[in-house]
């Protein structure tokens, strides 16, 4: 079942992003991001899918809307992440036709999203969902503080 996330679903998420995407961030703090974006509704969807037997979260997808001067918003999914369990499932498929349809109604007309260079395999499942490799980037960044 695919619903949008709640606060109390932070400890599960951050399993996934622990075990998923390699991202050791602390329940407490997981939890106080979620708690900020979950109350920013105009700018982030957050949706989970719950097992139907378990009732845990063994998926998640969070979009945040994207604008910019130089062309119509569109969404930007920021994690698409399913346990390491319950891949190959549909699930991600499930999350991504939501967020479709959500954006659809909202008359959003274009999604985005970035994958790891060596994320092969999410690459695949993306094109198999119709998405298309645009343009090589290099990401940079600096810690202030």
């Amino acid at each position: 079942m695919i619903r949008s996330a709640q606060e109390s679903d932070a400890e599960q998420i951050q399993k996934i992003n622990q075990e998923q995407l390699g991202y050791d961030y602390p329940v407490a703090k997981t939890a106080a991001n979620l708690k900020r974006l979950l109350a920013d509704q105009e700018h982030h969807l957050i949706l989970v899918y719950v097992d139907d037997t378990s009732k845990k979260v063994i998926g998640y997808i969070h979009v945040e809307l994207f604008e910019e001067l130089y062309f119509a918003p569109m969404y930007n999914i920021l994690a698409l992440a399913v346990s390491p369990q319950t891949q190959h499932q549909g699930i991600g498929s499930k999350l991504m036709t939501e967020v479709e349809h959500i954006a659809q109604k909202a008359g959003i007309t274009e999604i985005r999203l970035s994958s790891g260079e060596e994320r092969t395999g999410a690459h695949k499942f993306y094109e198999h969902l119709g998405y298309t490799y645009l343009k090589k980037q290099k990401r940079f960044g600096k810690k202030l503080g």
